[in-house]
């Protein structure tokens, strides 16, 4: 009898407590919101997203790509359908999604859009078309690499493109009005760099570790996050996010310290502590009026697995973005289902 009650007590109790819930594992992450619906897209096969209401708990949706994109393995030979540092953006009832194919540490890469008019996977009308590749960077060639892109309006209404990483920094071009091809005449700059060292050969990135360019317009001015340093090498990791700003889209932006970022600048705004590592590959978003840093970070005590991460920003009394450090570790995502 008290091995019977005790069973049920123990039956009860088990019931009661919550199953052991696993964050979402990204690197990347990009968040778009539909409805009342928040889809957050990553790297990964075939490019992994996730929906949710709350931005906490979040359900797996499956992949854009079920295949790979035709134009892959023209660009990047050495592809084997990882699908790199994703992009979402919207114009006109029309979503865009951005994409990167690269071979690891080289600038064989190339940049693709793929479009829908939903976000939502149950709906009827939802159906990613592929447009194709909108640029490439081809080794032996050019000195900057075809990556992590980033699309935004000016204030004019007018698409840029900014993307890159290491080589000669981060660059920043003109779109058409299809949002899938460049426009012409072509306008670029380059809007962040750092050092690359003398002598290094144009076919290695080299020690100029920048990239992942975003850009947020916020109270009449454009803010430029970028991540420095290293990610991917588990407690070594030394990726961080830094920030500079401009009156422009084109720049110059500049760090708090007034030191333009095309010349090194840049003023931290976060990096890992004992508890996480490798932060960094940020976006940035204001949605119902709460402004949010969204990126990914390896958590110490999970052998540095890659973790989301959704910040509050606020901002000082000079106008810079900030974000609470407590909050790595209050923020703790849920993967349902």
């Amino acid at each position: 009898m008290l091995f019977s009650r005790l069973s049920a007590c123990a039956l009860a109790l088990a019931t009661a407590l919550p199953a052991f819930a696993a964050q979402v594992e990204v690197h990347d992450p990009v968040m778009a919101k539909e409805g009342s619906r928040y889809y957050l897209f990553s790297t990964g096969p075939g490019i992994t997203f996730y929906s949710s209401s709350d931005m906490k708990s979040w359900k797996p949706e499956g992949r854009v790509f079920a295949g790979e994109p035709t134009w892959a393995r023209k660009a990047a030979p050495s592809f084997d359908g990882h699908i790199w540092a994703p992009d979402i953006y919207h114009h006109n009832g029309k979503y865009y999604l951005y994409y990167s194919v690269s071979g690891f540490g080289k600038n064989t890469s190339g940049i693709g859009v793929t479009t829908n008019t939903t976000l939502d996977p149950r709906s009827p009308n939802y159906n990613w078309e592929d447009q194709g590749m909108v640029l490439q960077s081809i080794p032996g060639r050019d000195l900057w690499n075809a990556i992590d892109s980033h699309v935004m309006d000016d204030e004019q209404g007018t698409p840029w493109m900014a993307f890159g990483s290491f080589w000669s920094g981060l660059k920043l071009v003109k779109l058409d009005a299809s949002r899938t091809k460049l426009a012409e005449p072509q306008e670029w700059h380059t809007i962040a760099r750092r050092e690359r060292p003398a002598f290094t050969p144009d076919l290695h990135g080299g020690a100029a570790q920048i990239e992942a360019p975003f850009i947020m317009r916020k109270n009449g001015r454009y803010y430029l996050f970028a991540s420095w340093d290293l990610c991917c090498k588990g407690k070594d990791s030394t990726y961080k996010v830094v920030v500079g700003r401009a009156k422009a889209i084109t720049g110059p932006y500049l760090d708090r310290e007034g030191v333009d970022m095309a010349k090194g600048g840049g003023s931290l705004v976060i990096q890992g502590d004992r508890d996480w590592k490798a932060l960094g590959h940020n976006s940035a978003y204001t949605f119902d009026g709460k402004d949010v840093m969204v990126l990914h970070a390896y958590e110490s005590a999970d052998q540095y697995k890659q973790k989301l991460k959704v910040l509050e920003m606020k901002w000082d009394k000079d106008g810079w973005p900030t974000v609470d450090q407590a909050d790595l570790n209050r923020y703790q995502s849920v993967r349902l289902p």
